[in-house]
């Protein structure tokens, strides 16, 4: 995720301190009104370094300039030539970047006449706010986030207005080693967007999820998963979190067969199944735990969406296979029968996947809530199909209550990605 470029951080601070106003005619300074007192060789100095920063004449504005710090003495003379050193520095990045807008640029001569500016009690309190935030956006800029992090919470504790400064105090907290307190940070910049009816940036997401990966935070990667797919419910979005989280190489999770097959099923009911690739893994996970009706649907939407080439040999063996596969499963009637009379609650469950791999949904949650009552199966499986099945038949709210009754791993986190999908389709 790119961060403020920064070209758009020193733009948030163009309106600062603009050429100094007190180098008029030396006669203006013999006034007896109270104002600024300049010593001849001060204004002997500084008046030519002004009209060296307007002309863009950066050579002799540079010699004027150090010589005019050099002729600095008194509170008034210093203020001033701090203002007209960054005034100087910044015209000439101004200049810089005008010319190549593609160069790097660095903008550290910036930072020493604004910490003097800073430390000056004649600048006013709007501007040291600016110039922190400065401080703090260079600081990140070169990677040195903790001096950014101290400056840019300064700046906000000053009142200072942007609408990067939460995110840049959160990037230097993770930059600082930090990561747990900057996504911290950066879930609070989210509650307050949310809670001011502006939906945060798809990056902020992005972000906080790349940093907890990488710093094996596992439960709040997965958890900046789901709130990415409930934030942004879009095909790709659902993809790329589903991918992510258990169906790629290199991802957070390493499912086992039964658990990559809800996977697989979720990335149908978000319409993230994108190319013959994802087809063929979804059908096959179907045809080998034993679901010929799920196996042949499966196909059959591959090849209507055209994702599936239905010309090729090998899918037209796929299809008869599932076909004929499918017409052999008959009717589950008898072992609904016998599974509500048995001891324990296995028959039941395998009997509700079956309903369940037939889209059957009302019959297979009915009949995991037997599995349920019977007991003998696995509880966390069973309650992550009872809430697929309810979920796909729009109970949302009983399909909420058996995904957050799984408890073990992986199958809470994958009830959690089900959930985000249930709570943004009942929205």
């Amino acid at each position: 995720m790119k961060s403020m470029s920064q070209l758009a951080l020193a733009a948030a601070l163009t309106a600062g301190l603009a050429t100094p106003a007190f180098l008029a005619p030396a006669v203006a300074a013999k006034k007896e009104a109270p104002g600024p007192k300049f010593s001849p060789e001060f204004l002997k100095a500084a008046q030519p370094a002004q009209a060296a920063i307007q002309a863009k004449d950066w050579a002799t504005a540079e010699t004027q300039v150090a010589a005019a710090e050099a002729a600095a003495k008194n509170d008034d003379e210093k203020y001033t030539v701090a203002a007209l050193r960054y005034d100087f520095e910044q015209n000439r990045i101004a200049a810089q970047r005008a010319a190549n807008p593609n160069a790097p640029v660095d903008e550290a001569k910036l930072v020493a006449p604004m910490q003097a500016l800073l430390a000056n009690a004649q600048t006013p309190a709007d501007a040291k706010a600016r110039y922190t935030f400065r401080l703090g956006s260079i600081a990140y800029s070169r990677n040195q986030f903790a001096v950014a992090q101290q400056y840019l919470s300064q700046a906000q504790q000053m009142g200072y207005k942007d609408e990067n400064l939460p995110l840049l105090i959160a990037q230097s907290k993770v930059g600082a080693g930090d990561v747990r307190g900057g996504l911290a940070a950066l879930d609070q910049v989210i509650q307050q967007s949310t809670a001011a009816g502006q939906k945060a940036p798809e990056n902020y997401y992005k972000y906080a999820f790349s940093k907890a990966n990488a710093a094996k935070m596992r439960p709040e990667a997965v958890s900046w998963l789901a709130r990415y797919a409930a934030a942004y419910p879009t095909k790709e979005v659902w993809r790329a979190v589903i991918l992510n989280y258990g169906l790629q190489q290199g991802s957070i999770a390493t499912p086992d067969r039964d658990q990559k097959l809800d996977l697989y099923r979720l990335l149908r009911a978000t319409g993230g199944l994108a190319d013959q690739s994802l087809y063929s893994e979804y059908a096959f996970a179907a045809k080998d735990r034993g679901l010929p009706a799920e196996y042949l649907s499966v196909l059959q939407e591959g090849i209507a969406s055209g994702k599936l080439p239905a010309s090729s040999a090998a899918v037209k063996a796929q299809l008869a296979d599932a076909q004929r596969q499918s017409k052999a499963e008959g009717s589950l009637a008898p072992l609904d029968t016998r599974s509500r009379a048995a001891a324990d609650g296995k028959l039941a469950m395998q009997t509700a996947d079956a309903y369940l791999n037939q889209s059957q949904w009302a019959k297979a949650a009915d009949l995991y809530k037997v599995a349920l009552s019977k007991g003998g199966v696995d509880a966390d499986t069973v309650q992550t199909r009872l809430g697929i099945a309810l979920a796909r038949s729009g109970d949302k709210a009983g399909a909420q209550a058996a995904f957050g009754a799984v408890k073990g791993q992986p199958r809470a986190e994958i009830a959690q990605l089900w959930t985000a999908y249930v709570s943004q389709s009942a929205a």
